[in-house]
């Protein structure tokens, strides 16, 4: 693989640490039709899958009788509306990372299943938005992570071809998406867990450190 001019991050459960901030926006939505999902299921069963996705999969398993869109417009305000008042916490080395590859020159760029108005707020709270040249969110593609085409679009706006950037993911979903836009790409699972089912990824570590020091001793950045 050649030197490396792009890096293309993931956003939730990637760069933020936002699965437990779901999972409660879902169960506040969902106990007023009487249901409540555990951490484990949410993370076994719903983490990294698109809202919309989650909506269908959710309202169909349990028999919920209030419309879908309903759903779909109530959950994305709640989230809008949490999201506005509530710090979510960064992923380990996240900070560090970010500033280590901006000093190295490399353009980065955000590709998330996440709405724009979501990201916007995070990154109003975070401070995050000042490293990416782009960003590629649910409401600029037609079709959703495990679909490539938020990825396809980001290469394509950067101007860049595919095997000089390289993507890091944290869910089966966002694997299956890079690599079907044909990009390489590195999951970071604090979750061992979860690193059988993402053996898809090209390379998979457990935090951002050990994936900047694998790029680093094997000379894919200067």
């Amino acid at each position: 693989m050649q030197k490396l001019k792009a890096l293309l991050f993931d956003l939730d459960g990637t760069l933020i640490d936002s699965e437990f901030f779901h999972f409660e926006c879902w169960n506040e939505i969902l106990a007023e039709s009487g249901v409540m999902l555990t951490y484990e299921d949410w993370l076994k069963n719903y983490a990294g899958i698109p809202l919309p996705a989650n909506a269908k999969n959710l309202v169909e398993k349990y028999g919920i009788k209030t419309p879908l869109d309903e759903i779909i417009t109530r959950r994305e305000l709640l989230t809008l509306e949490r999201l506005k008042t509530k710090d979510v916490n960064l992923m380990p080395y996240v900070t560090e990372v970010l500033d280590f590859f901006q000093s190295k020159d490399l353009t980065l760029a955000l590709v998330t299943s996440s709405p724009r108005k979501d990201v916007e707020a995070i990154f109003e709270r975070n401070g995050l938005s000042r490293y990416f040249k782009l960003i590629i969110t649910r409401s600029e593609v037609s079709k959703s992570k495990p679909d490539p085409e938020s990825y396809n679009s980001c290469v394509e706006q950067l101007g860049l071809k595919k095997e000089e950037c390289l993507v890091f993911e944290d869910t089966i979903n966002g694997i299956k998406s890079a690599k079907a836009a044909g990009l390489t790409c590195i999951a970071i699972q604090q979750n061992t867990a979860d690193h059988a089912k993402l053996s898809i990824a090209d390379q998979l570590f457990v935090d951002f450190n050990e994936a900047k020091n694998y790029l680093l001793q094997n000379y894919l950045i200067n």
